[in-house]
């Protein structure tokens, strides 16, 4: 499992895909959020806008990122 820290309060969900290098475009994280493609925290979220704070957990493909702060 990938950890991604963060030093903010939170990462939306599509901005952490992208930083993530899991997709390579916004256009591209819609698209996969919106097909229901992501889990976070074991769940199917279809919010891109879906605000990440540290301990969630994502799944995308054969990915998992854990959120930490720094």
């Amino acid at each position: 499992m990938e950890k991604v820290a963060i030093s903010t309060e939170f990462i939306k969900l599509d901005s952490l895909l992208k930083f993530a290098a899991l997709v390579g475009t916004g256009g591209e994280a819609k698209y996969v959020i919106a097909e229901g493609m992501v889990n976070v925290n074991g769940e199917v979220c279809t919010v891109r806008g879906k605000k990440l704070r540290a301990g969630d957990r994502v799944s995308f493909a054969d990915a998992e990122i854990e959120i930490v702060s720094e």
